[in-house]
């Protein structure tokens, strides 16, 4: 067991650590968001969007083809 590879390994731990601990922070401290969401989000409700008009659209133009 080399001291230095695990003080390397803790070091980077350490890292992550500290960048986890702030991004939380940063969380709590901030009100209500403002702006554009993020890219995440946006993809995801057009995923939501897509699978409505997959299903409703298809069943409303087989109601509108048959009356017209």
């Amino acid at each position: 067991m080399d001291l230095t590879k695990v003080l390397a390994q803790l070091r980077a731990e350490l890292a992550n650590l500290d960048a986890a601990i702030i991004s939380l922070e940063r969380l709590q401290q901030e009100g209500v968001r403002r702006g554009r969401p993020p890219k995440l989000l946006s993809g995801i409700k057009e995923t939501v969007r897509a699978k409505r008009r997959a299903t409703g659209g298809e069943a409303e133009d087989g109601k509108g083809n048959g009356q017209a």
